[in-house]
């Protein structure tokens, strides 16, 4: 039977992660392609006894809540938000969403019209772009480096284009975990006030980070509250399954985007963030967070050692410093989406890099996900990888 779907879903795609995920987990195969978090340190116990707590006040705990969230768990994001800087805001300005990428979804249904612009960069969460795709916008990439977006490309388009929006996620970044320099970020805070542009910073991965010494200061936290969205999530912090994020900017903007989000889901889920204020408040979270980080952290370093020691052909790639991924880039005559099914009838699975990108593709990229495979794995998939790739060419000698 043909049915007659709106001319929207024209604009829908699977996402690449996704797909691949349904094939790896239908076999014995080590998978560096999601962006899981380690799942045997998940505090099982504490959230327990969260939910315990929240369910002490009866009846209560399971009815429904205003749109914007569970009040006593925004000002809590209010209060961590300020330890980074991020201050001006009240609970009234936050929006407790079904994850980031919700807060990500209900953005660009508040703000793009077809045909509307969003700067990018490149390459950038594909997840993000496949939102923007729906909504009938159209992603124009950026030039940028380690350090970021590049001011001059960046202000010409600005000036050219008229943008709606600047997507960013500038602090360990998916896919290609860099830091943008403090005068990158301050250069894109003062281009969205002089063209009259949002910014919507998405931060899933600021609180891993593996250098203390070092500071990263959040877009949000160098602007007045009138040009910056500042979105972030406890999925990868506490757990994914409670499916808890939270986007704070404007008042106007968030205001219009807890209407819409009325008409989607009337709220999140309540018992979760009730879980989450608990949790947070009678559970070292924080100091969850640093465990989380020193085995991220030393699973960064086992990854970073196989590949240097491996025989992917001519790789190249930016230690990352905090985050969950390893973005690399082989030599130019790899294609990554075509090696993947070998990868994984090799027992082994990644991203292709193609995905991410808003402008011409490089296909001899894909991301690595360090932080759900046990050292062993991940020694294991790299050799598995270097096996799969050393038979395109074995003239290619790699190089780091």
């Amino acid at each position: 039977m043909r049915y007659a779907f709106s001319k929207r879903v024209r604009h829908l795609q699977s996402s690449a992660v996704r797909d691949i995920l349904k094939v790896v987990g239908n076999g014995d195969v080590i998978s560096f392609a999601g962006g899981l978090p380690a799942d045997d340190l998940f505090p099982v116990e504490a959230i327990e006894q969260a939910f315990s707590r929240a369910f002490a006040s009866g009846t209560k705990a399971l009815q429904y809540i205003e749109t914007e969230g569970y009040a006593p768990l925004r000002e809590l994001v209010v209060e961590r938000m300020s330890r980074k800087n991020i201050t001006g805001f009240t609970a009234n300005d936050v929006l407790l969403t079904t994850g980031s990428q919700q807060a990500i979804d209900l953005f660009s249904r508040v703000m793009f019209s077809p045909g509307d612009i969003v700067l990018t960069e490149d390459p950038t969460y594909l997840a993000a772009l496949q939102v923007f795709q729906s909504y009938e916008a159209e992603a124009v990439a950026v030039e940028s480096d380690d350090e970021g977006m590049i001011e001059e490309d960046l202000e010409a388009k600005l000036r050219n284009l008229r943008p709606k929006c600047i997507y960013v996620v500038p602090t360990f970044s998916n896919p290609a975990g860099k830091v943008w320099s403090l005068v990158r970020r301050r250069m894109l805070v003062r281009l969205a006030h002089k063209y009259n542009c949002l910014i919507l910073e998405d931060d899933p991965y600021g609180d891993i980070q593996f250098n203390q010494n070092e500071t990263y200061t959040p877009i949000a936290a160098l602007d007045d509250g009138s040009r910056v969205l500042y979105t972030s999530t406890f999925s990868k912090t506490a757990v994914p399954a409670l499916r808890t994020g939270w986007i704070v900017g404007p008042f106007q903007v968030i205001r219009m985007m807890a209407q819409a989000k009325q008409a989607n889901d009337l709220h999140s889920n309540s018992l979760s963030q009730q879980a989450i204020y608990q949790l947070c408040t009678h559970f070292d979270f924080d100091g969850h967070i640093q465990g989380v980080t020193n085995l991220y952290r030393q699973r960064r370093d086992v990854m970073v050692d196989c590949i240097r020691q491996s025989n992917l052909p001519n790789a190249h790639f930016v230690e990352p410093k905090g985050g969950m991924f390893l973005w690399i880039e082989l030599d130019e005559r790899v294609n990554t989406t075509s090696m993947l099914t070998e990868a994984v009838k090799k027992g082994v699975a990644y991203v292709p890099g193609a995905p991410f990108y808003a402008g011409v593709p490089k296909t001899n990229t894909m991301r690595l996900n360090f932080t759900h495979a046990t050292d062993e794995e991940i020694k294991k998939g790299i050799h598995l990888l270097s096996d799969v790739f050393s038979h395109t060419d074995d003239q290619v000698k790699t190089v780091i």
